[in-house]
């Protein structure tokens, strides 16, 4: 089934259940008002909305409107906590060569749970001059899962899937290792997709706790990224949670993100400085700039400046957009790039 929250001047919104094909939706009356209800008694709400879900796709159900993912919050608005993991080692191989990988564990931070911002939101950051930039992936929410769950354990403890857009401040991002995921002032605030879905939804693309499908990424309306999200994935989702469970319980509403999507490319020595050696793109403008300073010793592409639009979306191979579309505008605390501006 696929949830979204609706702005009501709450800080929790209201729950929703949305459509397949994300034209219609209508109100979890009755059932639940907030996404962390759902989350926190799934075994009794998730069948009830799954029949919700069921009656509104075959056009049987009541009190039905038009879905618009303008008026949607994150899907949860306020989490637990919120975690980001390096699943793609070719990103971080690119972008911080001196950072010691580890083909056994993930690498993972902890950001900022109250700083979930809707897909149509504007993002208001403090200054340009930080070094703004997106970081496109994807995002799991957790069920109540025990301290020291296997990975295996912790993957049926998933409930939810979204996209994922974290905005970072490179230059508040000391170069030395260990510092670059554990500055907090560097990670101001994560865009999410309009819509959560439940893995069933993406039907033989969701293969071991990996969604194989490409994420595609547009700058200013012009595609940057179209990276396989299950390629060179290297922790699948459940890896990632029981890693964030191995010394504490994770408890029903934390969000567990994979980082910036990415595909392993030329990330050593000297690339050619044709395009085609990057079929793929890219899903954050560091991993732009190494693949520059490769090419030609020289990052030419800056970060991104207000007003710039950011947009995130995975289709299915149907071509129908499974999540809705991240598409989020850059503005100062000034409102300076907003379009009301």
């Amino acid at each position: 089934m696929k949830l979204a929250t609706y702005k009501d001047g709450s800080r929790d919104g209201q729950l929703i259940v949305v459509s397949r094909d994300l034209r219609l939706a209508c109100y979890a009356t009755g059932i639940a008002s907030r996404m962390q209800q759902v989350l926190d008694d799934w075994s009794f709400m998730a069948p009830q909305l799954q029949d919700v879900y069921t009656q509104l796709n075959a056009g049987r159900a009541k009190h039905v409107f038009a879905f618009d993912a303008s008026q949607c919050m994150a899907p949860l608005p306020r989490s637990h906590q919120w975690l980001e993991a390096a699943a793609y080692p070719s990103h971080l191989a690119l972008t911080q060569p001196q950072w010691p990988l580890s083909v056994t564990e993930p690498t993972m931070r902890q950001g900022a749970g109250d700083s979930l911002v809707g897909a149509c939101d504007e993002v208001v950051l403090g200054s340009a001059a930080m070094g703004i930039d997106f970081g496109a992936g994807l995002a799991a929410v957790a069920a109540d899962v025990p301290m020291g769950a296997s990975a295996e354990q912790a993957l049926y403890g998933i409930r939810l899937l979204m996209l994922s857009n974290t905005f970072s401040l490179r230059q508040l991002m000391p170069s030395a290792p260990g510092y670059a995921w554990g500055n907090v002032q560097s990670w101001p605030a994560v865009g999410l997709s309009p819509v959560a879905v439940t893995v069933d939804e993406l039907g033989d693309a969701w293969r071991g706790g990996k969604v194989h499908l490409p994420l595609h990424t547009s700058w200013n309306g012009r595609k940057v990224g179209m990276c396989d999200a299950g390629e060179d994935m290297a922790f699948h989702f459940g890896q990632l949670i029981a890693h964030a469970a191995k010394t504490r319980m994770v408890h029903a509403g934390s969000m567990v993100g994979t980082g910036v999507v990415s595909n392993v490319g030329t990330t050593t020595g000297k690339a050619s400085s044709r395009r085609s050696d990057w079929p793929k793109g890219y899903h954050s403008i560091a991993e732009k700039r190494a693949m520059e300073l490769q090419q030609g010793d020289v990052a030419s592409t800056g970060y991104l400046q207000f007003g710039d639009t950011v947009r995130v979306e995975m289709k299915n191979k149907d071509g129908f957009s499974i999540f809705g579309a991240i598409e989020q505008t850059i503005v100062s605390p000034l409102g300076e790039g907003s379009s009301a501006s």
